[in-house]
């Protein structure tokens, strides 16, 4: 054993060994820059058990819209878990304004991978609109920044996902019933589906949040959407806009605006 262990590696395994951690340093070099998410904003306060509770139940009923085999039964589930997030929203911004010391708002990274990136974009970015948060795709890596509070930042994660899987079985099941009257599905149907779901979503959920706040309201989710709107300008000066590439499918966004506008929306009374 001691004369294996003392063997030296041939000396063409040490130039291969160089070599490699040369190419991978080089490699390393060219990789873009990332913003840095913590350094601008304070850390956040751990979640209360009131809001632990909540975010249970959010949870729950998202969950059970992905299960249901229901289209109108899964759009009402996530119409209430939008309310419960708006209302958990509020609750946070009020506490947060009682504070001696303002909080401030972080972000984070959420995926969005292809295929149909750029109309997954739109969805998160509609969610993260929705929920007083805002988001900056990276095409190229592959995932949106979502700046915003960090109760407002689980809520836009945990919605997203769900609509995400939301989305795709309403297009299955749209595709599916497209092949069985002799029409054949493409790449551009299932990009123009999830376009207009993406389009028709940020609506409703914009509406479900927005009837949930009064006028007294108003001036404190205003100071709270400067305050992202900062650290947004802060993390990206230079961002720029896209066109959506390959949404000319009519079949296509026709089914996927009736797939997100099925639900009848539930209201509660308002907050005020």
């Amino acid at each position: 054993l001691a004369e294996l262990t003392a063997e030296e590696a041939p000396a063409g395994d040490r130039f291969s060994y160089a070599t490699a951690v040369l190419e991978l340093y080089r490699l390393l070099l060219r990789l873009p820059t990332l913003e840095t998410l913590d350094d601008l904003a304070a850390p956040g306060a751990p979640a209360a058990k009131g809001d632990a509770r909540l975010l249970g139940r959010i949870r729950a009923l998202l969950a059970k819209a992905e299960a249901t085999g229901f289209p109108e039964e899964a759009e009402a589930l996530s119409a209430k878990a939008q309310e419960l997030m708006a209302r958990h929203s509020i609750d946070e911004a009020l506490l947060a304004a009682r504070a001696p010391a303002p909080d401030a708002p972080g972000a984070c990274r959420i995926g969005v991978e292809p295929p149909y990136e750029q109309a997954k974009a739109v969805l998160l970015d509609a969610v993260a609109t929705a929920n007083h948060c805002r988001a900056v795709w990276n095409e190229p890596l592959g995932f949106s920044t979502v700046v915003g509070f960090e109760a407002d930042l689980e809520v836009v994660e945990l919605l997203y996902t769900s609509l995400l899987v939301q989305a795709t079985t309403a297009m299955t099941r749209a595709e599916a019933a497209q092949r069985a009257g002799g029409r054949k599905r493409t790449k551009t149907f299932r990009q123009s589906f999830l376009a207009a779901y993406a389009h028709r979503i940020g609506t409703r959920l914009a509406a479900v949040a927005e009837h949930q706040v009064t006028e007294d309201l108003l001036p404190v989710l205003a100071s709270r959407d400067v305050a992202v709107t900062d650290r947004l300008d802060r993390m990206f000066p230079d961002t720029t806009t896209t066109r959506l590439r390959g949404v000319s499918d009519a079949a296509g966004w026709t089914e996927g605006a009736e797939a997100a506008d099925r639900a009848q929306m539930r209201h509660r009374p308002r907050l005020g």
